[in-house]
């Protein structure tokens, strides 16, 4: 399982050299696969803020990198199941602190970059972290208010693998002026839902491992235009008639950062506002 993957991980990282001479602030960034090129994104975000990234695990990381991960002064972590294990392991082992994140949408992008750098307790990567939010934020707000002008008032449903991404797709949608009307994970957490239901509007469905009858019923029921989901939940949104994007990680544009935001508000337009779906509700012929 997971553990023993995490296990072997932590098998390969050596002890940090006491007498080496620091290099500057850095980070472990754990849990992305960076099949998009998405910590690359990170990665330049990070370098204009004066951080560096030690390693990725696992995206684009060589076994040097992981053999030199103890010398990182934080570790963050996008994936909150499995890397939350080993992230623990190496704070108890070598005193590296860790914090979540998601950079998954303009709001999680830019308070992950702040705390980052309060976690780093670096007053210059804090200032330059609010440069880089302003100036990024500036560029790509225009284009996703157009894509709103679009979509808002559509509902989406979403099911998905982990709770941290199900709360970044909440405020995703709530920038798009779409409201969440059906919600649920595979492996979410107890506090993960407790943020859930507080960021959801009344009379939202909360699902926890869902079985395909039940996204079903509930999307159905809810009048969903969207589903975001995994590949096996995407021949139901067709079934149903409505709307689909994949969210897996095996993607092949990023979705991360303030580019990924824009790329994200992209998709959902293009496949909600299809013509396709006017001719499936007309029972029109191809």
């Amino acid at each position: 399982g997971y553990r023993a993957a995490c296990d072997a991980l932590f098998r390969l990282i050596e002890p940090p050299d006491q007498t080496a001479a620091a290099s500057g602030r850095s980070l472990n960034y754990l849990g992305d696969f960076n099949l998009a090129g998405e910590a690359w994104i990170i990665r330049n975000y990070l370098q204009q803020m004066g951080i560096k990234i030690n390693a990725v695990f696992t995206g684009d990381c060589s076994c040097e990198q992981v053999k030199r991960a103890a010398r990182a002064d934080l570790n963050i972590i996008q994936c909150a199941g499995s890397m939350v294990y080993l992230a623990e392991k190496m704070e108890a082992a070598y005193g590296i602190p860790y914090r979540r994140v998601s950079f998954l949408g303009l709001e999680d992008t830019a308070d992950s970059l702040r705390n980052i750098a309060k976690a780093l307790a670096d007053p210059v990567a804090a200032e330059r972290a609010e440069e880089l939010i302003a100036r990024e934020t500036a560029l790509v707000k225009p284009k996703i208010a157009r894509y709103r002008e679009k979509l808002q008032g559509k509902k989406a449903a979403i099911y998905v693998g982990g709770g941290f991404k199900a709360i970044s797709l909440i405020k995703q949608f709530r920038e798009l002026g779409i409201e969440v009307v059906m919600i649920g994970t595979q492996t979410g957490r107890q506090e993960e839902y407790d943020t859930i239901n507080k960021l959801v509007s009344d009379g939202t469905i909360v699902l926890d491992d869902a079985n395909p009858s039940e996204l079903e019923k509930f999307m159905t029921e809810q009048g969903a235009d969207l589903l975001v989901g995994g590949v096996k939940e995407r021949p139901l949104a067709y079934k149903l008639g409505r709307a689909f994007i994949d969210h897996n990680h095996d993607r092949k544009h990023p979705l991360s950062g303030f580019t990924g935001a824009v790329n994200f508000a992209r998709e959902v337009y293009a496949t909600v506002c299809s013509p396709v779906w006017q001719q499936v509700k007309a029972g029109g012929e191809f």
